[in-house]
């Protein structure tokens, strides 16, 4: 038969209550190592684009894109001088012009009408500048005549005058005949003197009333010459040595006064229109150098216009080429334009990361001494370049920190690089 036995089920009991209290502490144990183990290293994946630090002179630069467009003072344009029709086209856009290549015929038949009635007028005023000029002169001949006619008689008047005093000193005549005598010559001697004034009055008058005649003439001629001239820009000429750009118009199209008729640029005479960032604009100058990238060579230059206006975010930098022009650079090419700041000496300066303005802090990762892992560190960075920045705290000279985008590891302060 089966004994009782209640010792030994307490004893089974108890063993039992610490094995569970045994495991209970062991996994609690475990669970609190596992709370003081620290988070694995994440691994950066990729490759990653680095630079170090460097101490020495920063040249300051900022960079646009922009094109190639003729200056100013080399583009003709052609504007048509009367109404008129276009009849003939000579040469189309691309072709190379010189100063009397026609590029267009134009024709006006109120223009030939004008052209008729400014000779007809220019020949009725020179006729009466001829007429005018026989009729004065015809006029002066007859004042002389009287002129010369009182003269003669004031001489033998004044011969007769001294006679008779003679005679009077010596007591042939009476003093009233003496004075009678005296007193003709006296006022022939008047009238003399007024006929020579009234003599050089004439003369005067008569080269007034000739210059009026005259003022006519040159303004028929004026006339003339104007309507010549715009007769003969009814052949339209290109002016200068260039390449025709632009003929708007067509065969049978009527243009009014003004309008442009063609453009005609130099296409060896260009300037650089860069489009630069206004939060980077702000330090430009006129007088920087620059260098102009038309991507099959690089030109030289100087910054010469900035536009005070902003335009889509952008400010428009005009840059004279003082360099030769390579092959191929012509108008509306595209171009890449760097500027020359300034230069900052014996500075500490790294490669321009991926994100981070000029004068603030960012963080970025610094590479160990073997290359395996990189520890993010705050650097406070100063004025900036185009593929450079200012290092003011944070960094020493010979660093190694990653330029690349890093935000995905933003919440880690510790990467391990797997391409050391």
């Amino acid at each position: 038969m089966d004994i009782s036995r209640p010792d030994l089920r307490k004893k089974k009991m108890r063993r039992n209550l610490a094995l569970a209290a045994a495991g209970i502490a062991a996994l609690a144990l475990a669970a609190f190592l596992l709370m003081r183990l620290k988070p694995a290293i994440p691994t950066v994946d990729a490759a990653v684009w680095t630079d170090t630090v460097k101490r020495g002179s920063l040249v300051r630069q900022v960079r646009g894109p922009g094109t190639l467009v003729p200056r100013e003072d080399r583009i003709r344009l052609i504007p048509a001088e009367t109404e008129a029709t276009v009849v003939r086209i000579r040469v189309l856009p691309g072709a190379r012009v010189e100063p009397d290549s026609v590029v267009m015929d134009l024709v006006d038949p109120e223009l030939q009408q004008q052209l008729l009635d400014a000779k007809l007028q220019l020949q009725a005023a020179q006729a009466d500048y001829k007429n005018t000029e026989a009729r004065l002169q015809s006029d002066l001949m007859t004042q002389r005549a009287g002129a010369a006619t009182v003269g003669a008689d004031q001489k033998q008047a004044q011969l007769q005058a001294q006679t008779d005093k003679s005679l009077y000193d010596l007591g042939v005549i009476s003093g009233l005949a003496y004075s009678a005598s005296k007193g003709k010559a006296d006022e022939l001697g008047q009238r003399n003197e007024l006929e020579g004034q009234r003599l050089d009055l004439n003369r005067k008058a008569i080269a007034t009333q000739l210059a009026v005649q005259q003022s006519k003439v040159q303004q028929a001629e004026a006339i003339l010459m104007l309507r010549q001239k715009q007769q003969d820009a009814l052949s339209v000429r290109a002016g200068i040595s260039g390449v025709l750009v632009d003929l708007p118009h067509q065969v049978g199209e009527h243009v009014a006064i003004g309008t442009t008729l063609a453009k005609v640029v130099q296409p060896d005479q260009l300037k650089a229109s860069l489009k630069i960032a206004e939060t980077q604009a702000r330090d430009i100058q006129i007088g920087q150098p620059a260098e102009i990238d038309t991507h099959n060579g690089v030109i030289d230059g100087k910054v010469t216009r900035i536009d005070p206006a902003v335009q889509n975010g952008t400010v428009t930098v005009d840059v004279e080429l003082t360099g030769t022009l390579p092959q191929g650079a012509r108008p509306d090419l595209s171009v890449d334009g760097t500027i020359d700041l300034d230069r900052l000496s014996n500075v500490l300066y790294v490669g321009r990361p991926a994100f981070g303005n000029e004068n603030s802090t960012i963080s970025l990762f610094r590479v160990s001494s073997d290359g395996k892992t990189a520890t993010r560190v705050p650097v406070k960075v100063g004025r900036a370049s185009v593929n450079s920045i200012q290092v003011i705290e944070g960094l020493n000279a010979g660093d190694t920190v990653i330029l690349s985008d890093m935000s995905r590891w933003d919440s880690t302060q510790q990467v391990r690089l797997q391409n050391p």
